[in-house]
C-alpha cells in the first residue's frame, strides 16, 4: 500500500487537494493529522489535561468562556474545550518564547497523533486499499515523512497570494497575526525544495480550482507511474514482501533526510 504524505504550508490548499484526492476518480482515504489532533485533545484525554496543566497558569483565557451554553467543567463534566485562537496566539510566532511554547505543545501532541494514525493506517491495509493519504501539516517537522512512499507538497509561488488566502478564510486575524501563522509552519518554497530533493512531487495551486484540478491530474499520473497498481497488489498478498519493501523504504528516506540536514549545514556554514 502507497503512503502519501500531503503536506503543505497554511493557506496554500492542502486541504483542497485532500478533498480531491477522496473523490473520484482518485476514491483515496484520508488520514488527516489536523482531526486526529483535536480529537486528541478533547477534554477529558491526556494530551488536553498536559495541555491544561502547562498553559492555563500563563494563559488565563486558555480555555472557553464559562455560559448559558458552557458550564464550569465543561457539557460532559470532563473540562472546558481548548480556546483554540487563545492558544494559537500562544504558540504561533518566531520569537524564543513562542517557539518553545509551540514545541511544549507539539511534544503533548504529536505523539498521540502518530499512535492514532499508525492504527489508522493498519485499518486501510487490512481494507486492502491501494493507497492512503496521510494529511500532515507538519511533515517533515514531525519526522513522518521517513514513513511514506510518496511525499506531495501544495505549494504557492507567491507569498502574497497566501498571506490574501489566510485573511480572506480567517477573518478575525489581525496582518501580524497571519504572518505569525504563515511563518510558524515555514516557507512553503523550502518544503518543496526538500520534497523534490528526495523525490517527492509539488502540486502547484496558484490559480483557481479548475487549474488545481488538472495540475492535481498531472502530478497523480506521476505518482502513479512510480507506484503501478499491480505493485500495490502484490504487496497486500504477500505481507513478508511488504516488510522487506516496506524496511528499505524506511531506510531510503532516512538517508535522504540525513543527506538533506547535511545539505543545509553545509549552506549555512558558507553565510
Amino acid at each position: 500500500m502507497l503512503l502519501i504524505g500531503l503536506t503543505g504550508s497554511i493557506a496554500t490548499g492542502k486541504s483542497t487537494v485532500s478533498s480531491l484526492l477522496s473523490q473520484p476518480p482518485y476514491n483515496l482515504p484520508i488520514i488527516d493529522a489536523d482531526l486526529i489532533a483535536r480529537q486528541v485533545v478533547e477534554p477529558g484525554t491526556p494530551g488536553y489535561n498536559a495541555i491544561v496543566k502547562y498553559f492555563l497558569p500563563s494563559t488565563p483565557d486558555l480555555l472557553v468562556p464559562v455560559s448559558e451554553d458552557m458550564p464550569e467543567n465543561g457539557p460532559d463534566g470532563k473540562g472546558r474545550p481548548l480556546n483554540r485562537p487563545a492558544l494559537g496566539k500562544r504558540v504561533f510566532g518566531t520569537s524564543p518564547d513562542r517557539v518553545k511554547d509551540r514545541g511544549v505543545l507539539n511534544g503533548i501532541v504529536h505523539p498521540a497523533v502518530r499512535k492514532a494514525m499508525f492504527w489508522a493506517v493498519v485499518r486501510e491495509y487490512v481494507k486492502g486499499k491501494r493507497a492512503v493519504v496521510l494529511d500532515v501539516p507538519l511533515l517533515f517537522e514531525s519526522k513522518l515523512d521517513r514513513y511514506v512512499g510518496q511525499v506531495m507538497v501544495v505549494g504557492v509561488r507567491d507569498e502574497a497570494v497566501q498571506m490574501e488566502r489566510l485573511m480572506r478564510r480567517d477573518a478575525h486575524l489581525s496582518r501580524e497575526d497571519a504572518e505569525n501563522r504563515v511563518r510558524s509552519q515555514g516557507g512553503v518554497m523550502k518544503k518543496v525544495e526538500r520534497a523534490e530533493f528526495s523525490g517527492g512531487v509539488a502540486v502547484w495551486n496558484d490559480g483557481d480550482k479548475e487549474e488545481l484540478k488538472r495540475e492535481l491530474e498531472r502530478v497523480m499520473r506521476e505518482v502513479e507511474r512510480g507506484s503501478p497498481r499491480w505493485w500495490g497488489w502484490l504487496l497486500w498478498v504477500c505481507p513478508p514482501l511488504a516488510l522487506v519493501v516496506g524496511g528499505v523504504g524506511l531506510w531510503r528516506n532516512w538517508r535522504g533526510e540525513r543527506a538533506w540536514e547535511e545539505k543545509e549545514e553545509r549552506e549555512r556554514a558558507k553565510l
